[in-house]
């Protein structure tokens, strides 16, 4: 039989050794201890901002966003509306972040003309989007609806200014970009994780029927076409659950 190189031998030595280590009583006293060796949110935690106050909205971007929101979500016999569950707060919390200022995103040229598909293809990140958009948004009512901003209109009256940013019909060039934009924050908002400051009591998940944030599912996996029987749960726990930012 050939003899082992050193190389070889010393890596079967120390390999060895480890195994001999992770056996002791000690060693696995440490692994059976019952504690885990790490913490919850330890390398990441969600970040979260303090209800109560505006971040990054003006009082007029605000209550612009609000009547916006309530309009693509509204509220019906089935759920409440977007103001109430909290989309523009959830928007306003999320511009103050790293999303409003697209640290993460690369934004830099050559800008070319996309698809629809493929999303927003500009420099400018939501933040500034938001501002100049919302501020068309209410120029354009201002103009139109005798110096009314886009809150004091009519719900009639803002569906059909909506609509028309939505189809590009106003003279406003990223009127269609920004509805989508603020459609889908919308969207976001209402259906998100209550920790972010949208979907408000779970409003979004019950609507929907979605369980939430809850660790183990085996005992229903199989009950297919029934109702899940349990009320939906957050990252940070029930409503009526203190937490430590409460």
């Amino acid at each position: 039989m050939p003899s082992l190189s050193p190389s070889r031998r010393q890596f079967l030595s120390s390999t060895s050794m480890l195994l001999l280590i992770a056996s002791a009583p000690g060693a696995r006293a440490a692994e059976h201890s019952g504690s885990l060796p790490w913490k919850p949110f330890a390398a990441l935690p969600p970040a979260t901002l303090p209800g109560g106050r505006w971040y990054v909205f003006t009082p007029e971007e605000a209550r612009t966003v609000e009547a916006i929101v309530d309009r693509l979500i509204p509220a019906d016999e089935l759920s409440i509306g977007g103001r109430e569950a909290g989309c523009a707060g959830f928007i306003d919390r999320q511009l103050a972040g790293s999303y409003g200022s697209s640290e993460r995103l690369y934004t830099q040229g050559p800008f070319a003309a996309g698809l629809p598909t493929q999303g927003y293809q500009g420099s400018a990140a939501p933040t500034r989007r938001y501002r100049e958009g919302l501020d068309a948004l209410n120029k354009h009512t201002r103009a139109n609806f005798g110096g009314k901003a886009f809150f004091d209109l009519g719900a009639a009256e803002q569906d059909q200014v909506l609509k028309d940013f939505e189809t590009g019909k106003v003279d406003y060039k990223p009127a269609a970009g920004f509805f989508n934009l603020v459609l889908q924050n919308t969207m976001e908002g209402f259906f998100a994780d209550p920790i972010y400051g949208g979907n408000k009591d779970m409003a979004g998940w019950k609507f929907i029927g979605f369980p939430g944030a809850r660790y183990d599912y085996r005992d229903y996996i199989t009950a297919h076409n029934q109702p899940f029987p349990l009320p939906p749960l957050s990252i940070a726990g029930r409503p009526e659950w203190k937490t430590g930012d409460k």
